[in-house]
């Protein structure tokens, strides 16, 4: 099946909503989600830590990393791969578009 396919797009934000290097956070659902604006580009990852409940969304970009507020474990941001301890356990990350002003995020149907 193609990816595109097994993807639900929401509009979660704007792109005027954005400040660079400044986390934001949003929710599909249940879920929460983080949204980065990196070098102009946009990026989403689950919104909460592998290692505990700490929201990534309050944390610390670097570069292309995040810091958990917590204990701060790092992950890069366009992979959601883990970065630095204690957290062992890369964190989800979600395609995303922008569709005029709308950022856009898909995540993954059931």
């Amino acid at each position: 099946m193609d990816k595109e396919q097994a993807l639900e797009w929401h509009s979660v934000a704007k792109i005027g909503d954005m400040r660079e290097d400044e986390p934001k956070p949003v929710r599909i659902g249940d879920r929460l989600i983080a949204l980065y604006r990196i070098d102009g580009k946009i990026y989403a990852t689950d919104d909460v830590c592998s290692h505990e409940f700490a929201m990534l969304s309050e944390g610390f970009i670097e570069g292309e990393e995040i810091e958990c507020p917590l204990h701060q474990a790092r992950f890069h941001i366009p992979t959601g791969q883990v970065r630095a301890a204690p957290a062992t356990e890369d964190i989800p990350t979600f395609s995303v578009r922008v569709e005029g002003e709308n950022i856009m995020v898909g995540v993954p149907t059931k």
